[in-house]
């Protein structure tokens, strides 16, 4: 048994754990707040210009430009969202796992353009090439940064470096739930459509006719100018949605890391005091053996 210096000291020690975490949770409650009010302010139209421009190229046909086709050179690239900073709990390492379990994304054959230094480290003991870092990013979001990120990758997609490019983020649903997410950026499927929900509605939209896609300008200029700012704008709203999901997971996780100093506190108190009663005990039966043996 410890004795009741050791538990004395290692109870101080989980004290002082305590205070730190407590602090922590408190800051990451305050960044959770105003990263939560920004990503429901951006999720709107972060899914709104998704569904848009896939819209509009589902209903174009005979349109040949490179980004609405894989290249026949290059890597997959993947933008892998995560954070500088670790103590989020499973937040860094579910983003990891997304990447290096799916068997589409084999490491020779994957370009890793890191945001977060969690994950460009990670990516590289995983023995993945990464060609980027952006770490500085996820600390401050701003819509420049989505920019940057997106001239860098269309200009490789363009001389056949890449051939297709994946978004991986951590979509913030509420402070308690953050999806690990792979979104295909390029190339856009033409035909992808959205779930229709009930049969009436299936059979009125079978039967309605396709409205045709006029572009004006001539659509090859349009779509230079529509998908980089597509591609841009999805960059962006996902450094929005993960910075709220990393301080939301940090948050829980500091919440978890108090409450369990609380209750290894509360058992090395009553390991001391049950340390403290068996030797005042031991010296109570020393005592009366004495006198006994005395008289």
């Amino acid at each position: 048994m410890a004795s009741m210096r050791d538990i004395k000291r290692r109870k101080s020690s989980i004290e002082s754990t305590q205070q730190i975490t407590k602090a922590m949770k408190l800051v990451s409650t305050v960044k959770l707040q105003r990263a939560k009010q920004r990503a429901e302010l951006s999720k709107n139209y972060f899914h709104a210009i998704y569904d848009t421009v896939t819209c509009i190229l589902a209903k174009a046909e005979g349109i040949d430009h490179p980004f609405l086709k894989t290249g026949e050179t290059g890597k997959k690239a993947v933008v892998l969202i995560t954070s500088n900073k670790g103590l989020a709990g499973g937040y860094n390492s579910n983003m990891i796992k997304l990447v290096t379990r799916d068997p589409d994304f084999q490491k020779d054959d994957t370009v890793i353009y890191a945001i977060g230094k969690k994950g460009k480290d990670a990516m590289k003991r995983y023995g993945y090439e990464v060609m980027t870092d952006y770490s500085e990013a996820i600390e401050a979001p701003n819509y420049r940064d989505g920019i940057k990120v997106t001239d860098e990758l269309l200009k490789a997609y363009e001389k056949g470096e890449i051939r297709e490019i994946y978004l991986a983020y951590t979509n913030f649903k509420n402070t308690v739930s953050h999806v690990p997410t792979m979104l295909k950026l390029l190339p856009i499927e033409m035909g992808e459509k959205e779930a229709v929900e009930g049969e009436e509605e299936e059979v009125s939209k079978a039967e309605e006719p396709a409205a045709p896609m006029n572009f004006e300008p001539e659509d090859e200029e349009a779509l230079n100018l529509i998908i980089p700012k597509y591609v841009s704008s999805l960059i962006y709203g996902a450094l929005i949605e993960a910075q709220a999901s990393e301080n939301g997971a940090r948050m829980q996780a500091m919440d978890n890391a108090t409450n369990n100093a609380a209750e290894m506190i509360d058992h090395l108190a009553l390991m001391y005091n049950r340390a403290r009663q068996g030797k005042i005990t031991t010296e109570l039966t020393e005592i009366i053996a004495g006198a006994d043996a005395i008289s």
